[in-house]
């Protein structure tokens, strides 16, 4: 997730998630779009997972799709970031 981050010129600053899902902060520049953004995390994270893991992640596939078509996303705003990143971090790990 870093890597694709960098390679679009955003920050992944903090990751975890549940077994359903993610939570991801990312700082990116206002030129890059949100759906570019989402859409390259999950091709290039679905890929490698299913290269790496291709026996456990059959499992989880949704119709030959590893994640789901949609996304929140939300903006922080004026909240600090360390409440963010403690949010972020309490959530238990994926499997």
């Amino acid at each position: 997730m870093r890597d694709v981050c960098a390679s679009l010129g955003a920050e992944l600053r903090e990751f975890n998630g549940e077994t359903d899902h993610v939570h991801l902060l990312v700082h990116y520049p206002p030129s890059l779009a949100l759906s570019t953004l989402v859409n390259s995390l999950k091709g290039v994270s679905s890929r490698r997972l299913r290269q790496e893991f291709p026996a456990h992640v059959r499992r989880y596939l949704w119709d030959q799709h590893f994640w789901s078509p949609s996304y929140f996303a939300g903006s922080c705003g004026g909240a600090p970031l360390s409440i963010i990143k403690e949010y972020i971090e309490q959530q238990k790990r994926p499997d």
